[in-house]
């Protein structure tokens, strides 16, 4: 009876040195569990979202280089109709005031030019088309929808006492502020030819602008 006794005994204290790291690990916490298991914080995102304005209306400042007149400030005036996400119309008007050439500067007294005819001013209508839309992040939760866009379009130049036919391309980066504003940094090229020294020449009028827009 005793050496049964005994067998059981010493039994139990090899199953125990056997399995009972194993119980005690098993029971431990899971190393991996901080990181497994551990719940995501989700960040909130506060950005803008246009509801169903249709109509953008906005004022620009910037610089427009009339060739051979040097880079002069231009003021401007935009209204826009979104057709859908993708396309839209815009008529644009602007003014600026035309530079002496570098020929009058060096001659002292040569004025190509009337003080009138150096003002400058132009009228378009485009078909612009939206295009990589995306966002840019301010901070951690403060985001604003963005987007590209080209635009293609004809018009109307006045300068130097004379109108000539205007084509313009364009392109431009705008961030939607709230679903009422949007800030847009944009290029324009207005290309028409005149005859202003003797010959017929096409020339490339190249504007950069800074503009605010108001969306109803």
């Amino acid at each position: 009876m005793a050496s049964w006794l005994q067998r059981l005994f010493l039994k139990a204290l090899v199953l125990t040195a056997l399995f009972g790291p194993a119980v005690a690990l098993a029971q431990e916490d899971d190393p991996l569990e901080p990181i497994v298991g551990a719940d995501i914080e989700r960040r909130h995102i506060d950005e803008d979202m246009l509801d169903t304005e249709n109509f953008e209306v906005g004022g620009y400042v910037g610089v427009l280089g009339i060739e051979d007149f040097g880079s002069n400030a231009v003021l401007g005036l935009s209204l826009a109709y979104h057709i859908n996400e993708d396309f839209f119309v815009e008529a644009i008007y602007g003014s600026s005031e035309a530079q002496k050439t570098s020929y009058e500067l060096l001659s002292g007294a040569v004025e190509l030019l009337t003080d009138d005819e150096r003002d400058y001013s132009y009228y378009s209508l485009a078909v612009g088309y939206k295009l990589f839309p995306g966002q840019v992040f301010m901070s951690r939760n403060l985001a604003f929808n963005t987007h590209f866009y080209l635009t293609a379009g004809a018009g109307n130049t006045e300068f130097a006492a004379n109108r000539y036919a205007t084509y313009s391309l364009g392109a431009g980066y705008k961030i939607y502020l709230t679903d009422m504003f949007a800030v847009d940094i944009g290029m324009r090229d207005h290309l028409f030819s005149h005859e202003l020294f003797g010959e017929s020449r096409q020339t490339n009028n190249f504007e950069g602008r800074l503009g605010l827009s108001v969306f109803f």
